[in-house]
């Protein structure tokens, strides 16, 4: 491979004449002497075919060329940092991977929030996300195929952290004749009706979660197919709030009234696969989830 003939260190010496606006200014950014600087980009430019750089009385402004070079260079420059970044946590034991399997009952939002948080501190680290359901999620921590999990329940040899509570809401279209019951809908009475339910993600153990009393069941794979079915008047299902917030709002879907305004409730927890030999890029990554996940409660 071809060696470049302009250093890391010319290119950063330009783009600092740049967002200084003149060589004195950016001589003082980059700590070096004036001349330093003029006798750096000069060694440049005789190396460029065109000039990058023209005067505008005391200062220095981009050639049409030099702002190519400029975005190209500054990406450059961003790359180059990364590189050393990286160098510096993977001497540190930093993993240059951490995979998070998150229930499909769990807010992903928070969990977004987090990994946006994240990522400005550690942004060679690649993220994996696996989305599961039920037993899939147990198998993701017990066969270590994730280092995060986000689930509901905390398996028997793990140690599970609180950090919030998902309410599952019994909704259906308007016209349903389960809303037609003003008095509170009783278990008999749910169960003469289809109810749509989540299929489970594991391969070794299948589970049911939750009030699963119809005899008529439709089961989906995903909560997207799930909410367009109850929007069609095909059933009614426990439904995560935060999924349907906007079709709550909207009208398109209303809440079941149930019998003494029974609630399903469900914890959130967060669970380290390898708990005590929890890497440090995974323990960085799970504090940001738990600040994220308390900051909506």
């Amino acid at each position: 491979m071809k060696t470049p003939r302009i250093s890391l260190e010319q290119w950063a010496a330009f783009k600092a004449v740049v967002d200084e606006g003149s060589f004195a200014r950016a001589a003082e950014a980059l700590n070096k002497s004036q001349s330093s600087v003029s006798y750096t980009i000069s060694k440049m430019e005789e190396l460029l075919p065109t000039p990058v750089l023209e005067q505008e009385g005391r200062k220095a402004v981009l050639t049409d060329a030099g702002k190519v070079l400029y975005r190209q260079a500054s990406n450059l420059l961003r790359e180059a940092g990364n590189v050393e970044l990286s160098a510096q946590l993977l001497a540190r034991g930093w993993e240059p991977e951490v995979t998070v399997a998150a229930d499909l009952l769990v807010d992903l939002d928070p969990l977004l929030r987090a990994l946006a948080e994240f990522s400005k501190e550690s942004p060679s680290t690649r993220i994996v996300i696996l989305e599961t359901t039920l037993s899939g999620t147990d198998e993701a921590l017990l066969e270590r195929r994730a280092d995060i999990v986000l689930s509901p329940k905390v398996p028997p040899g793990f140690l599970g952290k609180p950090i919030g509570l998902v309410e599952m809401l019994p909704v259906a279209h308007p016209n349903h004749p389960l809303l037609a019951l003003k008095e509170g809908v009783t278990e008999p009475e749910l169960r003469q009706h289809r109810q749509v339910v989540f299929k489970d993600t594991g391969i070794k153990r299948q589970q049911d979660a939750g009030w699963l009393g119809s005899e008529q069941r439709w089961t989906v794979t995903n909560s997207a197919t799930s909410i367009k079915i109850v929007k069609r008047g095909l059933g009614f299902a426990f439904i995560p709030k935060h999924m349907i917030k906007d079709e709550l709002t909207s009208g398109e879907l209303k809440q079941i009234p149930l019998i003494m305004d029974a609630r399903k409730t469900l914890p959130t927890y967060l669970i380290l696969s390898a708990m005590e030999n929890t890497g440090p890029a995974c323990k960085a990554l799970a504090e940001k989830i738990t600040q994220q996940f308390s900051a909506g409660l």
